[in-house]
């Protein structure tokens, strides 16, 4: 593996991340307050699980291609920042369509159209995070990737946070849902203008030492292959149940404002997760990534059980601000410990487009949970939630268990 050099250009991690805050708000309030709301006004009760898997599903292949074949055209032209401003260029196009069809529209016509500016998100959003993602290790030394990621995770967890905040906010002040569209633009346009003033063209240079390794052998390469596999694991258990966590407020904890209450979950989770997101990024620079994701995978998975059991509305969020500890613990260490399996500076954002779609691809997961909650909940008695919560906690153990195969390359990247 190619060392990283100190003598490389250094950028403040708040600018570097910034981008990253503003996708996190984004995807944040429109996969888990305003999609599900949305879908249920367009095809109705009966079917709202389905029809939102299917759309996340749709959605997560535009995820999986677009990524690996722009990041390796940037790596070609050793370019970053055009392919960011572009990407959100489609981004906010797209937002712009579903917007509209949620404020004009009803039934399946406004489900189409709606259909169409999610994928165009999903486009511009993906295109432009490969080349992004390439920064990371491109301008950051292995020895403060820990330090890097954890600023890199309390961001993604603030913007979260706020993402939280405004679906309250549209819930009880009763404001149109385009307003959280108008929110997202905003809030995704501001930290990317950040991110590109403050990180010129000419800082990041296509690295030119080491050799590329051609992408049909990247999985050959251990350290990627396990982190690929695991990032897979824990992105299939946070799939499972993030898209359905507002439909669970309603059905299982007996809320009437299951907008309010899953909202104020998604609070408690992510207050929690700031708390231990840069303490593990830099906890993880001294003891290393695996420890760190070992307790953070555990306490998901456990979470994730107990709260089928959960007896009331305060236990549920008491074991949201544990599943947050946890959450916030693993994307602290998230980045870091990507950047350190990536085999060659010559292919930074290829391979780190591959990369990313260790998470994105498991989005397809929606569509047969979705499929699999609306069968079992028509059996009785919360089968469906019990079913998919349960899967959640079995992909985030076995990804604790498989994250022993992961090479610490750190001291050899030193």
């Amino acid at each position: 593996m190619t060392s990283a050099s100190t003598s490389r250009p250094r950028v403040s991690p708040w600018v570097l991340s910034a981008f990253w805050f503003g996708s996190a708000f984004h995807w944040l309030l429109l996969l888990t307050i305003l999609m599900p709301t949305n879908v249920v006004s367009f095809v109705g009760e009966a079917q709202k699980g389905t029809y939102l898997g299917a759309l996340t599903a749709i959605g997560a292949i535009i995820a999986l291609v677009v990524p690996p074949l722009v990041g390796a055209h940037s790596d070609r032209t050793g370019r970053r920042l055009p392919y960011l401003k572009l990407g959100v260029g489609v981004n906010l196009a797209g937002l712009a369509v579903m917007g509209v069809a949620v404020a004009t529209l009803g039934g399946m016509t406004g489900f189409w159209v709606y259909l169409l500016g999610f994928l165009l998100v999903q486009l511009g959003n993906n295109y432009a995070t490969a080349p992004y993602s390439a920064l990371i290790p491109q301008l950051v030394p292995p020895e403060l990737r820990g330090r890097y990621s954890g600023i890199m995770g309390m961001l993604q967890a603030t913007a979260q946070l706020l993402g939280a905040v405004a679906g309250i906010a549209i819930g009880q002040l009763g404001l149109p849902q385009v307003v959280g569209f108008v929110l997202i633009a905003l809030t995704l346009v501001v930290p990317a203008v950040i991110t590109m003033r403050g990180v010129p063209e000419g800082d990041a240079p296509p690295a030119r030492t080491g050799e590329s390794m051609p992408w049909t052998q990247l999985f050959t390469f251990k350290p990627f292959l396990w982190v690929f596999i695991t990032r897979v694991l824990f992105a299939l258990g946070q799939y499972s149940v993030q898209p359905f966590l507002q439909y669970y407020a309603g059905d299982v904890l007996r809320q009437r404002n299951e907008v309010l209450s899953s909202s104020l979950m998604l609070a408690c989770i992510i207050v929690a997760s700031i708390l231990s997101a840069v303490v593990g990024g830099q906890l993880s620079d001294r003891v290393g990534r695996k420890p760190v994701i070992y307790v953070a995978g555990t306490t998901m998975a456990v979470a994730a059980l107990l709260l089928l059991l959960a007896p009331s509305f305060a236990v549920a969020l008491a074991l949201s601000v544990a599943f947050g500890l946890g959450f916030g613990a693993f994307t602290s260490v998230d980045w870091a410990l990507g950047s350190d399996a990536m085999p060659s500076e010559k292919s930074y954002a290829r391979d780190m487009g591959i990369w990313h779609v260790a998470f994105v691809a498991p989005q397809f997961v929606g569509l047969p949970q979705g499929q699999l909650l609306d069968w079992g909940n028509a059996q009785g008695g919360n089968l469906g939630y019990t079913l998919v919560f349960g899967i959640a906690a079995a992909f985030f153990l076995l990804g604790v268990i498989l994250v022993r195969n992961v090479p610490d390359t750190r001291k050899a990247a030193a």
